[in-house]
């Protein structure tokens, strides 16, 4: 296989942007989208919050301490949603491998693109022009040889920028950084590559397949070719959401009871990326592995699907009341997530609308 030109294109601070395009009024002021609440958590913010320290996924009275002179926008999805197709439409101008990965970032694959611009750089250019004159809103692109690599270099010039690495760049773009902007690596395993003698990129490749197959298992694998810039994936067209969810370890096994602020956490970040999403979850799912590795899941499809950050929780904690294991046991992980995703009602052909409507009586 030859080498790829992969494009990853993310919005800038997307439904803030949106926002303040729409409101001239909030054009430079820090906006924050969320609603407000203590149990809200932010959707997104300008560039202007974010200077305070706001950031997608934390509690909206976090960050309304952090920036009190904010402007709070409830989200308006609808309309998040119809700019984000006028961006895929920009897109397939150029190619139809587009894998959307919510509704402000995706990847192309541009090894051949249909406007016969010469080179991946020359695509990425173009189509961060015409989201600017057609949209009147800003771009990052990466542009890099695989996935993984394209997604670390549009984060690199954030916002309004455009950052290339070259194949024969791989090495001096990615040997000097920190183990953890690699994809899957949070806070426990950055800990636990740091014990390994890996902080960088450069000490993680020292480490043989064997030993990282040792510490991480399967993962160890992924992490083995992500520290020689290998990443297979291919830019998959139309791939629907099939979940989304958040786990993370505890620094010390805790008990079951002692979990809560913890799914708390998780549900809130879920519920944050969820909002990105065209299309509604109706399954919560809870996951829980013990000290001893095991791994259990409980599932709940209510009747209608979450409608808040507050629902969610409420019922990923009540997940955890059906987990029926001796009191002392303990648990090493616990995760938050949500499957089983469908078109929104209102989106739904007007034949499905009145066959619910007969179904309730």
């Amino acid at each position: 296989m030859g080498i790829r030109k992969i494009v990853h294109i993310d919005m800038d601070a997307f439904y803030a942007s949106v926002e303040q395009r729409d409101n001239p009024e909030l054009r430079g002021k820090p906006v924050i989208v969320a609603w407000k609440g203590n149990r809200s958590v932010v959707c997104a913010a300008s560039y202007e919050a974010r200077k305070f320290g706001v950031r997608s996924a934390m509690p909206a009275v976090r960050a309304e301490r952090l920036c009190p002179d904010a402007v709070f926008i409830p989200p308006d999805f609808a309309r998040y949603r119809a700019v984000s197709r006028l961006t895929r439409e920009i897109f397939k101008r150029h190619t139809d491998l587009v894998e959307p990965l919510s509704l402000d970032e995706a990847y192309l694959d541009v090894t051949e693109n249909k406007t016969g611009l010469p080179t991946a750089t020359r695509v990425a250019i173009t189509i961060r022009d015409q989201i600017r004159q057609e949209l009147n809103l800003t771009a990052s692109a990466g542009v890099a040889p695989n996935k993984f690599l394209a997604k670390l270099a549009s984060d690199w010039r954030k916002p309004d920028g455009l950052f290339v690495i070259q194949p024969e760049e791989v090495d001096s773009f990615l040997l000097p950084l920190s183990v953890d902007l690699l994809p899957g690596v949070g806070k426990v395993t950055k800990k636990r590559l740091g014990e390994l003698g890996a902080k960088i990129v450069k000490e993680l490749r020292e480490l043989d397949h064997p030993a990282l197959e040792n510490a991480f298992g399967r993962y160890g694998l992924r992490l083995y070719e992500l520290a020689r810039g290998i990443d297979n994936n291919q830019v998959v067209p139309n791939r629907p959401t099939k979940s989304i969810s958040a786990e993370d370890t505890f620094e010390r096994d805790v008990s079951l009871s002692e979990t809560e602020p913890m799914i708390r956490r998780l549900a809130e970040t879920v519920w944050a990326a969820s909002r990105k999403e065209s299309r509604t979850a109706r399954t919560v799912v809870l996951k829980l592995k013990t000290r001893e590795f095991n791994l259990l899941t409980r599932s709940h499809t209510p009747a209608s699907p979450p409608s808040s950050c507050e629902e969610l929780t409420a019922i990923a904690l009540g997940l955890r009341d059906r987990v029926q294991l001796r009191p002392e046991q303990l648990f090493r992980l616990v995760g938050v997530g949500l499957s089983n995703f469908h078109e929104p009602e209102d989106q739904r052909p007007q034949q499905f609308l009145f066959a619910a409507r007969d179904s309730e009586g």
